[in-house]
């Protein structure tokens, strides 16, 4: 194992702890922000030999206790240590990428009443019902357009479609910096990354930020050309048996502004 996102997740999860927040006297001079590796060990119960060889990806024998030990010493949340553990023990690669969405799928999706669509391992959309392509206009897009990351980060038009614009391009950073640790030999994705960070500087400040894990639900909200702005809450669910493909389902308050603006766009 080798992986120095694992190295950079785990000295920013460090900079962010003071020593007095989790018992600890402070000694001797620092000259860092946070906690030393030698104190995040002593929390975790382990050497600092031990800790320091997690940290630079020295090996791949790590227990689950260790590393649930080492999460509850940087107090990571669910989300974070989800992305811990991906780092630690990524999937295989496989480069020769090519995604299909199942019939099952297909119909799933096209029995939800509300937006959704199913994202592949690059953010591109594979498949949408017809209120998704209502609100987001999948079908009117190529094939190479058709992904949510390139129109966040690229298209003139997406700081309009999505007012709160920094928050829905740090998840997508947060999305590939994911899918980057499990497939780090896709050269395609890596390819991808490097295109969105050079032609968009505020896109690489994000990027460069270390942004946090990749969320499996949140808030969207979207100005839509005919039906204004729209509210939705959003679920992100693997779909089983299919880990490189996304099920993202919008969520919308029954009775709201929201509800009836998709009344309307179902005609």
């Amino acid at each position: 194992m080798s992986s120095p996102a694992l190295g950079e997740f785990l000295r920013t999860r460090r900079a962010r702890i003071q020593p007095a927040a989790v018992g600890l006297n402070e000694y001797g001079r620092r000259r860092m922000v946070g906690l030393r590796r030698e104190e995040v060990a002593r929390l975790a119960g382990m050497s600092v030999d031990y800790y320091t060889r997690l940290e630079r990806g020295r090996g791949a024998d790590f227990s689950d206790s260790v590393l649930d030990s080492v999460a509850r010493a940087l107090r990571l949340d669910a989300a974070e240590r989800d992305h811990f553990y991906t780092l630690v023990r990524p999937a295989d690669p496989d480069d020769n990428y090519t995604p299909t969405v199942r019939p099952g799928a297909r119909l799933l999706l096209d029995s939800i009443a509300t937006p959704a669509f199913v994202l592949g391992r690059r953010m591109e959309v594979l498949a949408w019902n017809a209120l998704g392509d209502s609100v987001s206009g999948f079908a009117a897009m190529t094939e190479s357009e058709r992904n949510l990351a390139r129109f966040t980060v690229l298209d003139p038009a997406a700081p309009t479609f999505y007012p709160d614009w920094e928050p829905v391009a740090t998840e997508a950073a947060a999305y590939l910096r994911r899918q980057v640790s499990r497939y780090p030999r896709d050269r395609g994705l890596t390819t991808f990354i490097k295109e969105l960070t050079a032609e968009n500087p505020e896109f690489h400040r994000i990027w460069s930020a270390q942004s946090r894990p990749a969320q499996p639900h949140g808030a969207r909200l979207i100005q839509h050309p005919a039906a204004g702005r729209l509210e939705f809450g959003y679920e992100a669910l693997e779909l089983p048996g299919d880990q490189d493909q996304l099920l993202v389902v919008y969520t919308v308050t029954p009775g709201s502004p929201t509800d009836s603006a998709l009344a309307r766009l179902r005609g």
